[in-house]
């Protein structure tokens, strides 16, 4: 498989650029054989996944390293894609928007600097994966608890900084960053927020610093390598409560959305709610063929069925409390005030008091378990996920509901739905399920998602994070002012970055339109 390099790069800048990462890191953290770069193609791409391959690997160990290396990158014009720890499936994996960009694999950097218990903060690098800040946390007997997202593989840095979530209080994972080092284009190191204050004694504890705060701009975006960034992280409550609610009806959806989503804004539910089909919970605990091997979507009938041998409902919450026991206490009694009577039953709330065994608990445990989802449909298994942002209001959420089960069935994928319940919005996160081997499920799939980025955004809902086939796709829905947004993000990126060298086209910014 011959690497395809950077289409402005010629074949001898880009040696002598490899040549020059090597003197930087050593040979052994530069990667350009074809197994290395196999290793770095998206495992759930539809197809072969050669469409988004790499022409190389640079592994640095320090910020001094990036710095170093963005300086060579600058001097051939050879484009870099960095990566966290490259495990962001769903979206890309560790693969670059662009073919042969050149991967800065952030993985090897990967202390936990520090955390402080009195303050509730730890500083890390981007390798630092979720298992890693877990284990250190109990391993230290630190009473602070950590938000973890549904794959917890990957990067704590990478994952906020791509807007990714958890299920605490904590689980906004974007806003409990606070004070970031990051290596701009050129080379140049800055630290946001009060850390341009050298020694300054506040950076994780403010967010902001003295003039513009420049944090959001290396959210989602290709302006700078974020090296290190604090985190805030939970003060061990007193006890915590969870439950699992079952609503037996699909247009329970409206009723029960809008009594959740109402908890959730006066913080009697301080965490996002996931509210899902039952194919979400089927899919991690079985395969398709046990409940249908039949052509086109899955019925309802099969549907129904996993909701009598899982004792699920059509759409399924689970709900935690977490603060003082008295908290906690009243706020079960407001959930079973709301909620038993119209479901008809007592709601079975499992407690946790301090000392009693974490896995009781409401906490964030890192689990791999909910990528067991892509076995659904067997062979090579993949997900991809559209998830537009849409106000909390349960009416108009089982009305889109309605339409895109519809239109999932139509095109013969079965419906896998969830949305999330924030503080004022929700996250539909429409899950495509496939198996990458079967051409004309593959077909389906492009099909599917290209229809739900069109729809959403003609009901004024736009995605909140992009997957890299699709990612001009979905910046070319926010289209206020003639796309002013996408000509905002490519001035700056032009300044910062005029050679175009860190993540070209990632999310719609830098492309290189023809």
């Amino acid at each position: 498989m011959t690497a395809v390099l950077p289409g402005t790069v010629s074949p001898a800048a880009f040696a002598r650029a490899l040549a020059g990462f090597r003197a930087i890191v050593g040979s052994q953290a530069v990667l350009d054989s074809d197994e290395d770069r196999q290793t770095y193609i998206d495992p759930y791409a539809l197809g072969d996944g050669l469409a988004h391959d790499c022409s190389a690997i640079v592994a640095p160990a320090s910020t001094e390293e990036v710095r170093a290396i963005m300086r060579v990158a600058n001097e051939f014009r050879v484009p870099l894609w960095p990566v966290s720890r490259g495990k962001n499936l769903g979206y890309g994996a560790a693969s670059p928007a662009e073919r042969g960009n050149v991967i800065l694999d952030l993985s090897g950097m990967n202390r936990i600097i520090e955390v402080n218990e009195k303050q509730a903060h730890c500083f890390i690098e981007p390798g630092v994966s979720f298992f890693d800040l877990y284990r250190h946390l109990a391993e230290k007997k630190i009473p602070l608890w950590m938000s973890t997202p549904g794959n917890s593989w990957g990067s704590i840095i990478g994952n906020a900084l791509d807007r990714g979530i958890g299920y605490t209080p904590y689980g906004d994972h974007c806003e409990q960053i606070c004070g970031m080092e990051v290596v701009l284009p050129d080379g140049d190191l800055v630290r946001t927020g009060m850390g341009a204050m050298a020694g300054s004694a506040g950076w994780q504890h403010y967010k902001y610093g003295y003039g513009p705060g420049w944090d959001q701009m290396f959210f989602q975006s290709n302006l700078g390598v974020v090296t290190g960034a604090g985190l805030w992280l939970q003060p061990e409550p007193e006890m915590t409560a969870k439950v699992e609610l079952a609503f037996p009806k699909f247009d329970d959806a409206e009723w029960a959305i809008d009594l959740l989503a109402d908890l959730r804004r006066r913080d009697v539910i301080q965490h996002n709610i996931v509210f899902g089909s039952p194919v979400r919970s089927a899919s991690v605990l079985s395969q398709r063929a046990e409940w249908y091997d039949g052509p086109g979507a899955i019925p309802d009938s099969a549907c129904e069925a996993m909701i009598r041998k899982l004792g699920i409902g059509w759409w399924n919450a689970k709900v935690s409390l977490f603060g003082h026991a008295a908290t906690v206490k009243a706020q079960v009694e407001i959930i079973r005030k709301l909620f038993e009577p119209r479901l008809g039953k007592e709601l079975k709330f499992e407690m946790w008091e301090q000392g009693d065994p974490p896995e009781k608990s409401a906490r964030g445990i890192p689990t791999t378990i909910g990528l067991q989802s892509v076995n659904w449909y067997g062979g090579r298994g993949g997900h991809l996920s559209f998830a537009p942002v849409m106000p909390s209001d349960g009416k108009l959420i089982l009305d889109y509901a309605r339409k895109i089960k519809a239109y999932y069935e139509q095109v013969g994928q079965d419906y896998y739905a969830s949305f999330t319940i924030g503080r004022r919005h929700v996250n539909n996160v429409s899950l495509i399920l496939y198996d990458r081997d079967d051409p004309a499920m593959v077909a389906r799939v492009d099909k599917l998602y290209r229809h739900l980025v069109t729809e959403a955004a003609s009901q004024g809902f736009g995605e909140y994070r992009g997957h890299i086939s699709y990612m001009d796709l979905v910046a070319e829905t926010f289209d206020f002012n003639d796309h002013a947004l996408r000509r905002l993000n490519d001035k700056v990126k032009a300044c910062l970055d005029p050679n175009n060298i860190i993540a070209p086209g990632r999310n719609g910014i830098g492309t290189r339109r023809a």
